[in-house]
């Protein structure tokens, strides 16, 4: 399996939500999170000389070990930090935890009673066959982070969508979409495909929100691909701003979904 640093983010976050609302066991749970990216193990983030360590996991242990420890600690709920270049989104401090969660793309932050314990997720290789996941642990601030609500996510996701879809249909060379892409833009009209992110006991449009997130991810990833040759440069630049609001609008709706687990039934 190849590393992706935000779904692995996106997978603890939503089967960690799942587990403290006890939909699921922690065995469950663990087990969903590690097929989605391998074993994982959680630790304190690496420190200079002059940086004193985080006082939250200053013990390398298993995510199993780790989750029960903060369990015991208080922990209250997992929330998800997509963050990118000009775009903290999810992230509300201190400086080295934002700098940890850009360079890494994604983060973990959990709520205590009386803290925050930020989560950032790195390749681990170990030897020649050992590859999984450590979370390396640092203080973050508990502090709310400014990001949107799930129908607000859920709206966004819907116009960048149709921006984006109308760009790659009109902006792109004359020899037309790639077949991937063809194919990709085709699933997003299947309601019935059972690829949603999220975990047992969110609700329902947070699923959906997801599920289409995770699709359009597809299709940015293909069209950022694409060949250019045969574009004008505004044709190019109409493309690059239609994929960059996509992307935005993509990782909001990730954010939004898996941090909705708690949010009060309408």
């Amino acid at each position: 399996m190849s590393y992706n640093g935000a779904d692995t983010a996106t997978a603890l976050v939503a089967w960690g939500n799942a587990w403290l609302a006890g939909h699921v066991g922690l065995d469950e749970a663990v087990d969903a999170v590690e097929k989605a990216s391998g074993p994982q193990i959680l630790g304190a983030a690496p420190t200079t000389a002059d940086e004193p360590p985080s006082a939250a996991l200053l013990d390398e242990v298993t995510l199993r070990r780790g989750l029960g420890d903060l369990r015991v600690a208080g922990m209250t709920a997992f929330r998800l930090a997509l963050p990118a270049p000009g775009d903290p989104l999810g992230l509300s401090g201190p400086p080295a935890f934002n700098r940890a969660a850009l360079d890494a793309g994604a983060a973990v932050i959990v709520s205590l009673p009386d803290r925050a314990l930020g989560l950032v997720p790195v390749e681990d290789r170990r030897g020649s066959s050992y590859v999984g996941v450590r979370w390396n642990s640092q203080d973050a601030a508990p502090g709310l982070p400014d990001v949107p609500t799930l129908a607000e996510a859920d709206r966004q996701l819907t116009l960048a969508m149709r921006d984006a879809t109308e760009a790659l249909l009109t902006v792109d060379d004359v020899s037309g979409i790639p077949p991937e892409i063809a194919d990709a833009l085709a699933d997003l009209r299947d309601p019935g495909r059972n690829d949603h992110p999220l975990a047992p006991g969110y609700p329902q449009r947070a699923h959906r929100v997801a599920a289409l997130a995770g699709r359009l991810a597809v299709v940015v990833e293909l069209a950022r691909r694409l060949d250019a040759h045969g574009l004008t440069a505004d044709q190019m630049h109409r493309r690059g701003d239609a994929l960059r609001l996509l992307d935005g609008a993509i990782r909001r709706a990730l954010v939004a979904a898996c941090n909705s687990a708690f949010d009060p039934v309408p």
